[in-house]
């Protein structure tokens, strides 16, 4: 589709692909493999003569409108569909990079990508610096010969620290390097990395492209000629999107707009209430007059987002205190849901980094990280005040 229409458009109509059923739904393809008319039409499509599906693990008709919706919505040329988040950026990282390169990454990232450069990516022979997400100064202190990559992810979890994406990008771009933004915390709705000069996007549609929780999914987008690698990558080892999960990601995208316009009215109204409380110490929510790059915010997003974390007085006794005497709230690090989550960032989702990584990416044992969901904002702030 053009990129003459809009997102809500988009959701609903980009990718859609048609059997010869004309179904008005997308269909699902439960199968493992495709049958070919000929042996030679079979030997055309493995060495890629000629276009058609062969094998799930690389071709799915599913997974593939779930590819070019995602793309669209991104204003990308390709996406590569991959099973997690985290197999997401493996992938782009694997396709992307060769022993002996080096990655600068900020600190503030999910746990998880932070042992990826750490110790997986190590024992390959890619060394990763970590720098401050909000300092353009760092990123450009830690370039070497070797730099290939700078990742990061705005906002960042769990403290929604917002980079400069335009500023990191042309620092990248004068040192020949590729910038990757992890825009799971925005989707495509509110923010559009590429447009500000970088030049591959990362998701965990496990988050709010599904938007309810139900099936894990990632996904690596940018130009084609970057993206052949990835998708190199994922052809040969098979960190593989499901048909399935590829088809509940096509439903949720759908109600992206409407929902993300939903979490970030919600997020604001009790990241607000938050700020008054007096047992909260601090709150950190990109739509909020106070939080450090409020401005920036307002000029990248278009809106603050679903997620509010903030500190609690008394350390990991009194959040263990908020958290545990919760009703409604569900316990639990996944976020992007249509119900609320909460969770303890310091032993949960950064857990098993060190605690110097955690005290340098600003993670006290009083931090609480709010996923907002669509209820009642009156309903959560209840829930909250019990422990409170």
């Amino acid at each position: 589709m053009t990129d003459s229409y809009q997102p809500e458009t988009l959701a609903l109509r980009a990718g859609s692909v048609h059997s010869q059923f004309h179904e008005h739904s997308e269909a699902l393809f439960l199968t493992s493999s495709f049958t070919f008319d000929s042996a030679e039409q079979a030997a055309k499509r493995f060495i890629g003569e000629e276009p058609g599906n062969i094998y799930s693990r690389f071709t799915n008709p599913t997974v593939t409108m779930f590819e070019e919706r995602l793309a669209a919505l991104e204003g990308a040329e390709q996406c590569v569909a991959t099973s997690s988040g985290m197999s997401a950026i493996l992938s782009a990282c694997m396709g992307l990079l060769k022993a002996g390169d080096h990655v600068i990454a900020s600190q503030s990232i999910f746990g998880s990508t932070v042992n990826l450069f750490n110790n997986v990516l190590k024992k390959f022979g890619v060394e990763t610096t970590f720098v401050s997400a909000t300092n353009v100064g760092q990123w450009r202190a830690a370039v070497r010969p070797n730099t290939k990559l700078f990742f990061l992810e705005t906002p960042s979890n769990p403290l929604t620290e917002i980079s400069d994406i335009a500023a990191i990008a042309a620092v990248a771009k004068a040192c020949g390097a590729l910038l990757a933004v992890d825009n799971c915390f925005c989707t495509p709705i509110l923010q559009k990395p590429l447009e500000l000069g970088a030049d591959i996007v990362i998701h965990s549609a496990t988050k709010y492209i599904d938007g309810q929780g139900r099936v894990l999914g990632g996904a690596v987008l940018g130009s084609k000629k970057l993206m052949e690698p990835v998708y190199g990558f994922l052809r040969t080892t098979g960190p593989t999107m499901s048909a399935f999960n590829a088809w509940v990601f096509l439903k949720g995208i759908e109600t992206l707009k409407l929902r993300m316009e939903a979490h970030s009215a919600n997020a604001l109204q009790l990241a607000q209430w938050l700020e008054k409380q007096p047992n909260v110490a601090r709150v950190f929510y990109p739509g909020l007059p106070s939080h450090p790059q409020h401005a920036l915010a307002q000029k990248q997003q278009k809106t603050g987002g679903g997620i509010v974390a903030f500190e609690v007085k008394g350390g990991k006794a009194a959040a263990w205190r908020v958290i545990d005497n919760t009703k409604l709230l569900s316990i639990t690090a996944n976020l992007g849901d249509t119900k609320t989550t909460i969770t303890h960032p310091a032993t949960t989702t950064h857990a098993r980094i060190s605690p110097e990584a955690r005290a340098a990416a600003g993670i006290d044992d009083g931090l609480i990280r709010i996923a907002v969901g669509l209820e009642a904002v009156v309903d959560i702030q209840n829930d909250l005040a019990r422990g409170l």
